[in-house]
């Protein structure tokens, strides 16, 4: 099944009395560009969740948040710097000394000086952190992958119809090559007895002008070639997976031998049919850029 590059997925749960979040994001990109965004108390599990991304997306551009909300008090201690809170206030009591005042002040005076009272975080359990953090991964990451399903399952329904409208132009084409060698055939006929008069006609010039004709504007070839790639772009969409490169590849081919086909056109009917053609093979290359 087709997968589209673009997908959201999160899932959240505990560890240790922490609420952890994972939110996952991805756009369109050539490549896999993997971006995580972690705390910095916990940049340790960066590494882990890129591996974990990798393994399940293999084209896009991939935005990672972590959240970590630590409210529980037994993650946070303070504690009160001794030293120097007596520092403080013994300079207090001689600065009222020397100045004649009261050294009147409260505890909460004290607590406002800076590095008074120091704030220690515990450190986290790293190996019981990465653990629930690929579990959360793990689960953010199923529910990414089941909406880039079912964009990916849109996205073939809608290439798989251009595919059959290719198919009939294709069909249209090839058809239309053989009638426009006979019209030109007749047209040239036709001057030729106005150019002669009762003079006899060389039919032998005609019928060798004529195939030279049809040498020029056959699109035989052509028309074979995109029956291959067509072939092959079905055998694409069946395999599923991440296609989405040899698909670009096989258009671009396609793009060209329609190219050709435009450029052979000799008459209107045809140069209308290649139009049409090459506008549905731009808008099948839209669309696989959004396919893994």
């Amino acid at each position: 099944m087709l997968k589209s590059m673009t997908g959201y997925g999160s899932a959240r749960g505990l560890s240790g009395g922490m609420r952890v979040s994972v939110e996952l994001r991805s756009v369109n990109n050539r490549f896999l560009d993997c971006s995580v965004r972690l705390p910095r108390l916990y940049l340790f599990a960066e590494e882990a969740v890129k591996a974990g991304v990798q393994k399940a997306i293999s084209r896009g551009k991939v935005d990672v948040y972590v959240r970590v909300d630590s409210t529980d008090a037994a993650q946070v201690s303070v504690r009160v710097n001794r030293p120097l809170a007596r520092a403080y206030t013994q300079a207090i009591q001689e600065l009222a000394e020397v100045c004649g005042a009261s050294a009147d002040f409260a505890a909460m005076d004290l607590a406002r000086v800076p590095d008074v009272l120091e704030i220690e975080k515990q450190e986290p359990d790293t190996e019981a952190f990465a653990k629930v953090l690929n579990e959360i991964l793990d689960e953010a990451l199923s529910g990414f992958d089941r909406m880039r399903r079912r964009e990916g399952e849109k996205l073939g329904a809608d290439i798989q119809a251009r595919l059959q409208r290719i198919e009939a132009l294709t069909e249209q084409l090839a058809a239309r090559s053989p009638e426009t060698v006979e019209a030109y055939r007749n047209k040239l006929q036709e001057r030729m007895r106005e150019i002669l008069a009762d003079r006899s006609l060389d039919e032998g010039r005609i019928l060798q002008e004529a195939a030279i004709f049809a040498d020029r504007v056959s699109v035989h070839e052509e028309t074979t070639r995109i029956r291959s790639h067509l072939s092959q772009l079905w055998l694409l969409l069946q395999e599923g997976g991440p296609v989405g490169r040899k698909l670009d590849f096989l258009l671009q081919e396609l793009g060209r031998e329609a190219n050709t086909v435009g450029a052979k056109a000799s008459d209107g009917q045809m140069a209308a049919l290649v139009i049409e053609l090459k506008a549905e093979i731009e808008k099948i290359r839209e669309q696989i850029q959004n396919i893994e």
